[in-house]
């Protein structure tokens, strides 16, 4: 049995449909990331798991119980917002207590136990000694951990963080992703986090829920997710990517334009395939090589992204589109790949992935 699981969630604002027969099943202890554009629907869902949006039909059940209707406080969830919610005018200490004094579920610590169990928790996210300061005098990233603190305090059944990186700069975000993982599994608390974006779902999730327009698209592990959209948008939202249309020349060849491309397995005898190729897996070769699957192109534009380059290529492959590839610094040795150049390139076989042709 799931220890979360959504059944045919759904949600409506009037004539806006926010969420359409969403389901979804959270093992013990796991890390899920929704994750989708803005409008997609992930944080009315996160709400109407904490209880604070009603759906408008469905169930939730969490360790076997329906909590379909149970209130907010019943649920016994840690939440934390992206505004990280602190009351300026507590302390750390109060603030990260506040949950403990006023919990419904299980016993209410004393002053002793209290002023304890915040020291723990400030311990745990890396902050021990500051209880006495106040919100204002904390950073950014300072005060997310204090509101994880207080989120965790009250030992959560199930912790929901609704976009809770995005409002540091980018260092501390990265900083504190990593932090937010290693905390979750060292407590084995299952998590449910809401974000726009993908590289944070990426390095933080043990599976993804991929939104659109208040619809599951994909749900997988990040690699499954990454290297083997479902469809168009999940393809075109998670990292850069190429769809190529091709037309079929027997079950492993397929003409792209004036490109004749191997796939690494056979597929259906339908004429028309789709197919998906990351930026990264484009190989770059001599200008005279001839080796399988590979093919001229010209660079319209390169741009330096430090530990590599991406360059987008002019190719003949019937759609007019762009072929946008990814070529690491270290492996061009220092030599940039200038707009105009004639490059011979290749897409390996086994890179070739075929997916549906409608989104």
């Amino acid at each position: 049995m799931a220890h979360l699981e959504i059944k045919q969630l759904s949600k409506r604002f009037g004539g806006f449909t926010a969420l359409a027969d969403i389901d979804l099943s959270v093992a013990q202890g796991e890390f899920v990331v929704l994750l989708g554009p803005s409008g997609c629907g992930k944080t009315t869902l996160l709400r109407a798991i904490a209880g604070l949006e009603r759906q408008d039909s469905g169930q939730i059940w969490h360790a076997g119980s329906d909590i379909s209707h149970a209130p907010p406080a019943q649920r016994d969830y840690g939440i934390v917002f992206q505004s990280y919610a602190l009351f300026p005018n507590l302390s750390v200490g109060d603030n990260v207590a506040y949950g403990l004094k006023s919990r419904r579920n299980g016993p209410t610590p004393g002053a002793a136990g209290a002023h304890q169990r915040v020291a723990e928790m400030l311990e745990l996210v890396g902050l021990p000694g500051i209880d006495e300061k106040y919100p204002t005098q904390l950073s950014g990233g300072q005060q997310q951990r204090v509101a994880l603190a207080r989120a965790l305090a009250t030992s959560p059944r199930l912790l929901l963080l609704d976009e809770p990186l995005s409002a540091l700069d980018a260092i501390e975000r990265v900083r504190l992703r990593s932090e937010i993982r290693q905390l979750q599994s060292k407590l084995g608390i299952t998590t449910l986090m809401v974000t726009h974006d993908q590289e944070e779902a990426l390095s933080m999730a043990d599976r993804i829920v991929v939104m659109k327009s208040g619809r599951v698209q994909q749900i997988g592990t990040p690699q499954d997710v990454y290297a083997a959209p479902f469809n168009d948008f999940v393809a075109d939202f998670i990292g850069r990517g190429n769809l190529l249309d091709a037309t079929m020349q027997d079950d492993v060849t397929f003409q792209f334009g004036a490109v004749n491309l191997r796939c690494a397995s056979a597929l259906p005898g339908t004429a028309l395939h789709r197919f998906y190729v990351r930026p990264e897996d484009i190989c770059l070769h001599s200008i005279t090589d001839q080796s399988e699957n590979s093919f001229t192109v010209k660079v319209s534009k390169s741009e330096f992204m430090g530990s590599s380059y991406l360059v987008t290529l002019e190719a003949d492959m019937g759609d007019n589109k762009p072929l946008v590839a990814q070529f690491s610094s270290n492996y061009l040795q220092g030599r940039p790949i200038h707009p105009g150049a004639l490059l011979r390139v290749s897409i390996p076989a086994e890179q070739l992935r075929p997916m549906p042709r409608s989104a």
